[in-house]
């Protein structure tokens, strides 16, 4: 799955998917999609990315109290 930093645009490779889909981990494992070589793997924050459209990542991805604002209704 490939998403973008905000900051940039810079498109990244996700390579740990669990770590996206979990709300425990603030944190997740991919690398920079650029240039014909592989880039080295690195750690970046779930908060900086976003899908390739713009759009957010879901909250259920990065916050684990998400449904907290739903049991009140």
């Amino acid at each position: 799955m490939f998403l973008q930093l905000r900051s940039n645009g810079k498109m990244v490779e996700v390579l740990s998917l669990s770590d996206l889909f979990n709300p425990n981990h603030p944190q997740l494992v991919g690398r920079y999609n650029a240039g014909e070589e592989l880039q080295d793997p690195e750690k970046f924050d779930k908060s900086a990315l976003e899908f390739l459209s713009g759009e957010p990542l879901p909250r259920c991805w990065l916050d684990i109290d998400y449904r907290d604002n739903q049991a009140g209704r």
